[in-house]
């Protein structure tokens, strides 16, 4: 129960605001016991006292034989139940009256009063002469306080009934101030035990202007700005795996690629190496050194072109030597259309322009400019004899499009899909006798990729397309 009433604010609030009300309320009765019996019997004093001025007054204007009667008239026309006269030496005399001459002491109750010995009273003593005399005697005259005895008795009385109101009382408003000072304090207690096990799905009602008030304006501050750290730390933490997973394919991609390339540079080499042994030891057509030498010569070209481009591909996974410039790129692809211009005269190609100069883009160089001869040697290479290649370059919203298509012949659908893989040849035989490594088309894709642009390859009406916008 103790470990509850600890835990516990509204019950702690709740018990000390009632030993607080129910001190407060007893002292108030206390000090009201005390003060208005007081209170009473200074008036009573005061009464007394003011009537009995005036009696001593006359007595100083009469002889002491005379005074009989005003004694009489003063005990029975005020509230005064009895007097007593003594000397100045405090020696008791008999006090006049008309009624029974001298009297020791005159009591209420023989003149018609109450008997003094039955009630409460109050005194006072006063010192006079009377007329004829020069010596000083003492009156005191003694008054009923039986209203102070009667008060006092009904506080008494009153106490157990005033004692259940002042508890009741008491408990039903400690409980309801309890309740309205705990409230909001045990709301941003548990909203805090909340906050502690990061659920914010709440809002707290700004309807106070004091402190508390402040604070839920607070909290509901700290808590918008914490669900607005967590949905960043959950995107962050979302972007690192995706980081994490993209990395762990470009890993898987690059044991993929090397362990390809491996395989791709053992073949040419097994050829150079079985044509020069044949070579060597003169056997069958081997002995035919001039054709032969040549095609060793043809392999270790074809060979040299891979590592060339293996080692190209190498450095942009690494970034090494990528730099940005800012340079026009119409004049490459020019300049490659001359350097081609045998095979295309060979093959009686059309070449089709239309290429919007000056062509600025940003980019690294060397780069750009092997996407550009890749594509336009892909399309060279494996068009028919007398075939027409459409080479476009168009600004398209701030951005240029590059497209190049070759006529007359089709890619089956499932293929196209592949064209930018590593290695992939779709037709492996005329690829190695045209020269191709399987890594041109999987080049122009690694390159765009690093200045945030995608190749693309489709089947048109007349032949194959391939484009992009950087």
């Amino acid at each position: 129960m103790i470990k509850r009433i600890k835990g516990s604010l509204f019950a702690k609030v709740f018990i000390l605001t009632v030993a607080v009300l129910l001190c407060v309320s007893f002292l108030v009765y206390g000090v009201l016991a005390w003060y208005m019996p007081q209170t009473y019997s200074n008036n009573l004093n005061a009464a007394l006292d003011e009537q009995t001025s005036d009696f001593i007054h006359e007595l100083e204007h009469i002889r002491m034989q005379d005074s009989g009667g005003l004694f009489d008239q003063f005990l029975q026309n005020t509230t005064i139940s009895m007097v007593e006269l003594y000397t100045a030496d405090g020696v008791l005399m008999e006090t006049p009256s008309n009624q029974n001459n001298f009297n020791d002491g005159i009591t209420g109750e023989a003149l018609g009063g109450t008997s003094y010995e039955s009630a409460p009273i109050i005194s006072n003593s006063y010192y006079f002469s009377f007329a004829d005399d020069n010596s000083q005697y003492i009156l005191t005259v003694y008054g009923e306080a039986s209203q102070i005895a009667e008060l006092r008795q009904s506080f008494v009385s009153v106490l157990p009934i005033l004692f259940c109101v002042i508890l009741l009382v008491s408990l039903a408003t400690a409980w309801g101030y309890s309740r309205i000072i705990t409230n909001p304090v045990l709301k941003i207690s548990r909203i805090s035990k909340e906050m502690s096990d990061m659920r914010l799905e709440w809002q707290l009602e700004e309807r106070r202007s004091d402190e508390l008030g402040v604070l839920e304006n607070s909290l509901n501050t700290l808590s918008r700005k914490l669900s607005a750290t967590l949905e960043e730390l959950q995107s962050a933490n979302l972007q690192l795996q995706k980081d994490i997973e993209h990395q762990k394919a470009l890993e898987r991609a690059q044991q993929d690629f090397f362990s390809s390339a491996s395989h791709e540079l053992k073949t040419p080499i097994t050829i150079i190496k079985g044509q020069l042994e044949g070579m060597l030891l003169g056997i069958g057509a081997y002995k035919d050194h001039e054709k032969y030498l040549a095609r060793s010569l043809e392999v270790a070209a074809t060979l040299e072109t891979m590592v060339q481009e293996i080692l190209t591909i190498s450095r942009l996974e690494t970034n090494v030597d990528f730099k940005m410039e800012h340079f026009d790129c119409a004049p490459m692809i020019h300049g490659y259309l001359r350097e081609i211009d045998d095979l295309v005269a060979t093959k009686e190609l059309q070449i089709h322009l239309a290429i919007q100069s000056p062509a600025f883009i940003n980019g690294n160089k060397l780069l750009i400019e092997k996407v550009f001869s890749n594509l336009i040697s892909n399309a060279v290479k494996y068009s028919p004899h007398g075939a027409s290649v459409d080479i476009i370059l168009q600004n398209t919203n701030g951005r240029f499009l590059f497209s190049v298509e070759n006529t007359g012949t089709h890619i089956p659908e499932d293929d196209i899909p592949k064209l930018f893989d590593a290695f992939y040849r779709m037709e492996q035989s005329r690829s190695r006798r045209t020269g191709g490594s399987g890594l041109g088309l999987y080049m122009v894709q690694r390159i765009l990729q690093q200045h945030n642009s995608y190749c693309e390859a489709c089947n048109t009406e007349n032949g194959v397309k391939f484009f992009f916008t950087i």
